[in-house]
């Protein structure tokens, strides 16, 4: 809903618009893994339109589509940060100068909605206009007329702001029935940590039925780095890439599948019986860092003045070299930044022998995560159901963001009913008039519509890809499928 007041500029209006964040009522899990009969939980209530495919024994895929495209483009101005959202003072401010530059504004006031882990905040937006989707061309012009002005503004799809949409929503399902499905659940990052590839490419080196893109990977870094998790990763029980310490992960077993909250910790023992901290696993290090490649690395490690020990598979150090060298094989590298590469000279030497142990801890239940080799783990981005409730943790996981909680984008979740089952989900996005995607709500209400009892959020966006026998099934917003750090995968 909404309501207008007047500011204190002459022809400038102000309207405030009320973002819900209730949920549907919680209702008892099924015993089994079944789609819901009940209505699609956004847009207007009804039952959406679905088809169903068998994968594999207990392994069914499911198209779901509900609603119809009602909104259009509107023209959001940027403010001084570069965000389409900011204070009163500032949102008032930047209207009188589209006022100066001959157009009509209007001050959007907004709610980005309340999360677990984060009150509600206001926020505030100015806006030009507003167009069908077929007068996206006048938009257009609009946005153009404000640049020569010196004003930054986009043209803005109505469905992707977060507020109330009729949609359409377009989403694939994945549901593994675990008293039927008799493969098992893997991760992968692909041919090493370092390189990012497709979800397709890793799900046929695997042999899977189908799977999903993973968590978020580390573009900030060197462009041959970026493949490296954000978060924890662990193939086959080795721990490839650390934990975010209370980042929502989801622990694999077999066909066995947990979600929680995940810390891991690394430690090298030279044999003077005192551990010592290592602070990264398979990405670049910051100053002072002491961190660990793996041979899964896959590329030379940063050659950033550090110093490194390369210490073979009975732990015996075979040299001490200078970074920025590949990892051989059946080896793993201890690499040292800064004072790091100090205490590395100081207390390594050839021929000494090292240890290098890691614990991974369940933070709901405190106990540590064994790592054998059956063991793989996807770390996710933002908690979205625990115990059958709605509890969207975006602070802690560093997506407390409008554009990251309130705004629309495509997603992929994974969720674990009540039964065991595996529930994994991709919702496209920013095709306007096709589908609108969801806010991290909406992924949660989602979520616990289709029957999850524990759920996350993992990367989404671009990277949101689904694939049954290594072909795509969704359509990823690039408009090809993107080259990713890690991804779930079901296999026979």
């Amino acid at each position: 809903m909404s309501r207008r007041r007047t500011a204190g500029i002459v022809g400038l209006s102000v309207a405030t618009a009320l973002v819900a964040s209730a949920a549907p009522a919680a209702s008892a899990a099924p015993a089994r893994v079944t789609f819901p009969t009940s209505g699609f939980p956004l847009g207007a209530p009804a039952a959406p339109v679905r088809t169903q495919s068998a994968v594999a024994p207990g392994v069914d895929l499911f198209r779901v589509r509900h609603g119809k495209a009602t909104e259009g483009y509107t023209v959001t101005v940027l403010m001084p940060n570069g965000r389409d959202h900011g204070t009163q003072l500032q949102a008032e401010a930047k209207a009188i100068e589209v006022q100066t530059a001959g157009q009509s504004p209007t001050v959007l006031e907004f709610t980005r909605p309340e999360v677990a882990d984060d009150p509600a905040r206001v926020y505030y937006a100015v806006r030009v206009g507003m167009w069908t989707l077929k007068q996206k061309a006048e938009a257009d012009k609009v946005v153009a007329e404000l640049k020569k002005a010196g004003i930054r503004a986009i043209t803005d799809y109505l469905g992707d702001d977060g507020f109330e949409s009729t949609g359409p929503w377009d989403m694939r399902v994945l549901m593994v029935d675990p008293g039927a499905f008799r493969g098992s659940y893997q991760a992968s990052v692909g041919a090493s940590v370092a390189a990012r590839e497709t979800t397709s490419s890793m799900s046929r080196r695997l042999k899977a039925l189908a799977g999903v893109n993973g968590g978020f990977f580390n573009i900030h870094t060197a462009k041959n780095y970026q493949g490296d998790p954000v978060g924890i990763s662990v193939v086959g029980g080795r721990l490839l890439s650390e934990a975010v310490p209370g980042r929502s992960a989801v622990v694999l077993k077999g066909r066995k599948a947990t979600i929680t909250e995940l810390t891991s910790v690394t430690t090298v023992d030279t044999g003077t019986g005192t551990a010592t901290a290592v602070q990264g696993v398979n990405r670049a290090a910051a100053t002072d860092e002491l961190v660990v490649y793996t041979e899964e690395f896959g590329q030379k490690t940063p050659a950033d003045d550090g110093t490194e020990a390369v210490i073979d598979a009975s732990g015996r150090v075979i040299a001490i070299r200078q970074a920025g060298y590949a990892v051989p094989r059946g080896t793993w590298v201890l690499h040292g930044r800064g004072v790091a590469a100090d205490w590395v000279l100081a207390n390594v030497t050839e021929g000494a022998t090292l240890r290098l142990s890691t614990k991974v801890t369940d933070l709901r239940t405190q106990k540590t995560v064994a790592l054998t080799p059956e063991t793989h783990i996807v770390g996710g981005g933002v908690g979205l159901v625990r115990n059958g409730r709605i509890n969207v943790t975006a602070k802690v996981n560093g997506h407390a963001s409008v554009n990251m909680v309130l705004r629309r984008h495509p997603r992929t979740m994974v969720g674990v009913t009540k039964s065991g089952g595996l529930i994994l989900a991709t919702v496209d996005g920013r095709r306007p008039g096709a589908t609108v995607g969801a806010s991290m709500v909406e992924a949660a209400q989602l979520m616990r519509w289709l029957g999850a009892r524990q759920a996350i959020n993992l990367d989404g966006g671009g990277s949101t890809a689904m694939v049954v026998r290594h072909k795509l099934v969704n359509t990823p917003s690039d408009g090809a499928e993107r080259t990713i750090g890690d991804a779930l995968f079901i296999t026979p």
